[in-house]
């Protein structure tokens, strides 16, 4: 406190006085040549002044810095927002382009097949062990019945086994209980094509000296007609003669790739029977 009221007084005066010289020296007249007091006044205080225009600088510049800094982070995170929004433009636009292209080539198939047909989409799979179907998105009230044919652009897809109002069943032809009578293109070897899970599907009752080769085309007969005929169902994988018995023994790799199917056909055949 002694200290404070010691050096207190002398410590004001300083100030104002400092104060009173630079408001003097601030406004001597720019049409008036300085005396020598004023120059003498100037030299000393000058290096105080560029200190203090020099501070005044430094956070000036730190200020706008920050100021710039502040506006190019907006503007990234502005472009960042763009360039999500144009991915998600052409991520949409190049989905649009892939589904134009499997629906074009499901009209080509439909324009093969003479009966009625109903497109569908798959809406959900069962690929268990045990069973191998889809669920499709049509039903009784887009006049499936139970036991009409599907097939996709790429061939035949299985039949439809369970309908609801808004939604159908399809028994796929890699299942066990599926079973379509079919023909070697190339030698018009009959057979039945019998579903095998995750193995495919196989070619029965084909005879030791039937002319069945690999890469064969295997496709639906029309005998039964359930399925159209000459629709493509797949291409013989493996061929085995034995020694002994009466047939071959035939894998058949199918035309469809169930893992990646989600648009098919329904052909309505024999709906008003």
């Amino acid at each position: 406190m002694n200290v404070l009221k010691k050096y207190g007084v002398m410590t004001f005066i300083v100030v104002a006085l400092l104060a009173a010289l630079i408001f003097f020296l601030l406004n001597i007249p720019n049409n008036r040549a300085a005396n020598m007091p004023e120059r003498a006044l100037q030299n000393v205080f000058a290096p105080v002044m560029k200190l203090t225009a020099a501070t005044s600088n430094f956070f000036q510049n730190v200020w706008n810095g920050y100021i710039n800094l502040a506006n190019t982070r907006k503007d990234n995170l502005r472009m960042i927002q763009e360039i999500k929004k144009l991915n998600e433009r052409v991520i949409t636009a190049e989905e649009a382009l892939l589904e134009n292209q499997r629906l074009k080539r499901l009209l080509d198939m439909r324009g093969s097949i003479r009966e009625s047909t109903v497109t569908a989409l798959v809406i959900g799979e069962d690929m268990s062990s045990w069973f191998r179907s889809v669920t499709i998105d049509r039903g009784s009230s887009s006049g499936i019945r139970e036991g009409m044919a599907v097939v996709a652009a790429d061939g035949v897809v299985g039949q439809v086994v369970k309908v609801s109002s808004e939604n159908s069943r399809v028994l796929l032809i890699t299942d066990h209980a599926s079973g379509i009578s079919a023909t070697v293109q190339r030698s018009r070897t009959r057979g039945v094509v019998k579903g095998r899970g995750e193995k495919g599907c196989s070619f029965e009752f084909a005879t030791r000296d039937e002319d069945v080769q690999l890469g064969d085309r295997v496709i639906t007969s029309g005998i039964g007609g359930l399925f159209p005929k000459g629709a493509r169902i797949g291409e013989v994988s493996m061929v085995k003669r034995g020694e002994y018995g009466l047939f071959q023994t035939i894998t058949i790799r199918p035309s469809v790739d169930f893992a990646h199917l989600e648009e098919v056909l329904v052909v309505l055949r024999g709906k008003n029977e």
